[in-house]
């Protein structure tokens, strides 16, 4: 083997270690963080945070970080592990989370979110009225774990309460009234988890006509930076 194909072959598996343990790119591919993440806006996210995935096997080692209220995470879809979604974890293990007129309460406390909108002036009805009910909130519960609201828009809006899960965060999209999130599908494992997003390496916006190809490029997004002491990106 001469040397330069040597240098080739260290290279390569140098990009594939980095790739597998320490950074992931991921392409916004939707609007269901704006106004905190923007479709096209191509990131960096650090996989060390949350700990390190051993190929292959369920085996995380050097978890130094888990997940916090207000954290951007990266995660595998847990409907289907192929796709990767952006939330944000607005709730940990052992909290109650409720969504009444399309406010956030995490343990009976109102939850301020500057990064949360609402872009739909509509307030869509209550699924149930559960009340004070035990059964029916046992049931309610079992059916959000279960993912028998994922086609249910009735969610959207007025939410629970529910329990999230020992071993599960509770995620939510910025953009609520146009996010696909854990309203509908249940909670997000933390063995799902691959990151937290790092930078803005790169944006385009891909509502801009190919006639005005500068416009194509967000400028003022390149190198912005995630904050994770604020949670939002800077």
């Amino acid at each position: 083997m001469t040397k330069k194909v040597k240098s080739i072959v260290w290279t390569v598996i140098v990009i594939i270690l980095i790739r597998a343990f320490l950074v992931y790119p991921y392409v916004i591919p939707s609007g269901s963080m704006e106004d905190t993440l923007l479709p096209g806006d191509v990131l960096l996210a650090l996989k060390f945070v949350y700990g390190i995935d051993i190929p292959y096997t369920d085996i995380r080692i050097a978890q130094w970080k888990t997940p916090r209220r207000g954290d951007i995470i990266i995660f595998k879809y847990p409907v289907n592990e192929r796709k990767h979604f952006v939330k944000r974890c607005v709730a940990l293990p052992g909290d109650t989370v409720m969504i009444r007129d399309k406010v956030l309460y995490v343990n009976g406390r109102k939850v301020e979110e500057p990064y949360a909108v609402h872009k739909d002036p509509n307030v869509l009805p209550q699924l149930y009225r559960l009340s004070d009910n035990p059964v029916a909130q046992r049931m309610y519960q079992k059916s959000w774990e279960n993912k028998e609201f994922m086609q249910n828009p009735y969610v959207r809006d007025n939410f629970g309460p529910v329990v999230v899960p020992e071993g599960t965060v509770f995620a939510l999209g910025d953009n609520r009234d146009y996010s696909y999130d854990s309203r509908y599908w249940g909670p997000v494992p933390y063995k799902l988890i691959i990151g937290i997003p790092f930078i803005i390496y790169f944006s385009y916006n891909p509502q801009a006509p190919w006639s005005k190809p500068w416009e194509k490029v967000r400028w003022n997004r390149i190198f912005a930076v995630y904050d994770m002491g604020f949670g939002k990106i800077r």
